[in-house]
């Protein structure tokens, strides 16, 4: 399962990059608001960070002004992955920029019907929300799972970006569903290193070593 990092924060994503554990980043109105600069700079400075997709969103809500938005963020790299809603006109949008070669993500889906559309549009990933999901009373790894089912049932070679996470049992049930994606916070990426088995270890090992006196 590929990596990405959710986050416009380019000191996080230069340290996960120099660990090796990201293969691409997402970012959205929000994050870029949080890291409080310009849109298309912070954009390209995550495009000269990481090889793989980064995915930067429209805020137009009508086909013909997506397009004019995606056109200027395809400009910014080669990497460049075109977010956008999953609405009819996002689907249009999807459909006519991933004709000509363009990836595109497309962003905010809660069913998996949804995702079943974003597939038929020819989407390069599909995002499904799993914490939001859970919020309001919804299983989001059954959603997963779903999709999961459907795109293998069919052959679609749309990627299941599963996003939305905020632990690691979400990333630990994505994975063992077979999604292809995760998008995670830096925090919740850092997190899955951590186990108090893991720690102890150390501290043992480290007790025995100094009682021989010796170093390396």
């Amino acid at each position: 399962m590929k990596f990405f990092a959710d986050t416009a924060e380019i000191e996080d994503i230069k340290d996960l990059a120099a660990i090796g554990l990201i293969d691409g980043v997402t970012t959205n109105p929000s994050l870029i608001m949080k890291s409080g600069r310009d849109f298309i700079e912070v954009t390209k400075e995550i495009c000269g960070i990481v090889a793989g997709p980064v995915s930067a969103e429209v805020v137009a809500l009508d086909h013909a002004g997506m397009m004019v938005e995606a056109e200027k963020l395809r400009k910014i790299a080669d990497n460049v992955c075109i977010k956008v809603p999953l609405t009819l006109d996002g689907l249009k949008t999807c459909k006519a920029l991933t004709s000509d070669g363009t990836m595109v993500n497309v962003t905010l889906c809660f069913s998996a019907n949804q995702a079943l559309l974003a597939a038929k549009a020819g989407a390069t990933f599909v995002s499904p929300f799993v914490g939001r999901h859970d919020d309001n009373g919804f299983d989001g790894m059954q959603l997963i799972s779903d999709i999961r089912m459907i795109y293998d049932n069919y052959d679609f070679e749309t990627e299941i970006l599963v996003a939305s996470v905020r632990h690691g049992v979400h990333v630990l049930e994505a994975a063992k569903i077979g999604a292809d994606v995760m998008t995670a916070p830096p925090s919740v990426i850092k997190g899955l290193v951590k186990h108090v088995l893991t720690d102890k270890g150390i501290e043992g090992f480290l007790a025995d070593w100094a009682k021989t006196g010796q170093s390396i």
